[in-house]
């Protein structure tokens, strides 16, 4: 089954709908745009923003002993979520991953936040910009939803396109043969010596459920800053302090 999606507002973390199409059993790939907001993204070589982030989904179902598979990544080497973070932390960001105005390397988030605008880098350099090349194509072009393309409309807001393909794999290959080569294909990986010593060697959505175990356990942790911004849009729709701390706890 071929889906587009177009001219939807922000669809949230794409893996979601990974993990959906896996619960019903089926094999799925997405790609995501997004239209009416400023770049964030330089493509390999530029040296200002001509992309968003640009995810791109693929989800496998698990077996009885491995656990699902779900690449869900932005084709940037950061989210503009972690800049954002790093920057209400007052934090710095890894080299390599933003250049600023005028296309120089930096590690300060703020490049994203001030005017002129810096931008994020492409992931695996000309290969993450090839990435969000045809994401732009698939979710933005073939939907029919729009492009990031300076001609379309900008107006400062968030518009999600996704092309969504849902494979049924018992229509190409024996289930039960499926399953065990899914096994023994992780297996083998993980079996490769660790690089640094104690820490493991993890395989798509491996991290996502380590973070979850980790929440589940020890709470999430909000920066001031953050929480702030969240208090004041929670009092923009009439939540009182009170309501808000109970909310919170």
């Amino acid at each position: 089954m071929v889906a587009g999606l177009r001219g939807a507002h922000h669809i949230g973390r794409v893996g979601a709908f990974g993990e959906q199409v896996i619960a019903a059993g089926f094999v799925s790939v997405h790609f995501v745009n997004v239209t009416d907001h400023a770049p964030a993204v330089a493509p390999f070589g530029g040296a200002d923003a001509r992309y968003v982030t640009n995810p791109i989904c693929v989800a496998v179902p698990g077996t009885e002993t491995t656990p699902p598979v779900v690449l869900d990544m932005a084709t940037s080497k950061i989210a503009a979520g972690k800049v954002r973070v790093a920057l209400n932390k007052g934090e710095t960001l890894p080299p390599d991953t933003v250049i600023d105005a005028a296309g120089r390397p930096s590690t300060d988030p703020a490049v994203l936040y001030t005017s002129p605008r810096g931008a994020l880098l492409p992931i695996g350099e000309h290969k993450g910009s090839g990435l969000a090349l045809i994401c732009e194509i698939l979710a933005g072009a073939l939907t029919g939803g729009g492009t990031i393309q300076d001609r379309n409309m900008r107006e400062d807001g968030i518009i999600n396109n996704m092309l969504s393909f849902v494979i049924d794999p018992g229509r190409l290959v024996d289930a039960d043969w499926m399953g065990a080569e899914i096994d023994a294909l992780i297996a083998y990986v993980k079996e490769s010596p660790p690089a640094v010593q104690g820490v493991p060697v993890m395989v798509a959505g491996d991290p996502e459920r380590a973070a979850r175990i980790a929440r589940d356990r020890d709470g999430i942790v909000i920066d001031d800053t953050t929480w702030s911004g969240i208090v004041d849009a929670a009092k923009t729709v009439g939540l009182t302090g009170d309501e808000i701390k109970t909310a919170s706890s």
